[in-house]
This record gives C-alpha cells, structure tokens and sequence, in this order.
C-alpha cells in the first residue's frame, strides 16, 4: 500500500476559511435577493478576509496561488454584482458593461492557476517543497501559540 502524504493547516486558518465561505455566502444570497445595500457592505469583509488568507498562507506557495485566484475571483464576482445592481451590465463602454469587465480578473485568476498547475506543480521536488513549507509553517505558528 502506498504512503499518503497528510496536509495540515493551522487551526486558526481554518477558522477564518470557514467565516470567509460565511461571508461569502451572505454577498452572493443578497446579491440573488436583489438587497443591494447589505450585499455591496458585503463586498468589504468578504474581499478582506479573502485577503487575510492569502496573507495568511503566503508562506506555501501552492496555496498562496490558490488564494491569490480566489482574491479575483471575487473580485470578478463582485465587479459582475456591482453592474447587475446599477445596470451597468450592458454597454458601459461601447459593447462592454462590468459582466464583460468581470472577465479581466476572472482571466487573471485562471492564469494563475494555469501557471500552477501546468508550471509550477510539475517542478521537481514539487511534493517535498510543499511539505518543508507547510512544516515551517506550522512549526511557525505553534511557537506563536506557546508564546
């Protein structure tokens, strides 16, 4: 049988992955209500979370490219939002409204996760690097912990 490798992820990134899919959810089923007001407050807390987890995971590289397409992805998300509520989602400028706009971060995150996984994951010593960062990681936040 074959060994799997086991990924861990610090307790207290967890936490704030979960509020963030929380946050998340929140914009998009107001954005579907149609409450444009809590839905446009929501885009703040969503995008500075979603931040906070690209901060937070910076140190591994696999994940921090991840969370940098997942920062433009909402972005996209919200910029689409944005010209649904306002009806600036057809014809903004010439035949472009913020739905097309939407497509520049939306294109920026999937090139990211193209470098990822057609570049950057068939490295050699792909699995190791990910392994010694995510243990410096940890090693990291567990002497925050006990101090």
């Amino acid at each position: 049988m074959k060994k799997s490798t086991v990924y861990y992820i610090p307790y207290k990134f967890r936490k704030v992955e979960n509020l963030h899919i929380l946050l998340w959810l929140i914009k998009d089923a107001c954005w579907a209500l149609n409450f444009k007001t809590p839905a446009l407050i929501m885009i703040i807390p969503t995008l500075l979370v979603a931040v906070l987890i690209t901060y937070q995971t910076r140190k591994i590289t696999s994940e921090l490219l991840h969370n940098l397409a997942i920062d433009f992805w909402i972005t996209a998300n919200c910029t689409w939002m944005v010209g649904e509520f306002y009806g600036w989602d057809e014809h903004l400028v010439g035949t472009w409204g913020l739905r097309q706009f939407a497509i520049i971060p939306f294109g920026i995150g999937l090139l990211i996760l193209a470098y990822y996984y057609l570049i950057y994951m068939h490295k050699e010593n792909f699995k190791e690097q990910v392994h010694q960062q995510t243990e410096e990681l940890l090693e990291e936040e567990a002497a925050k912990a006990s101090n």
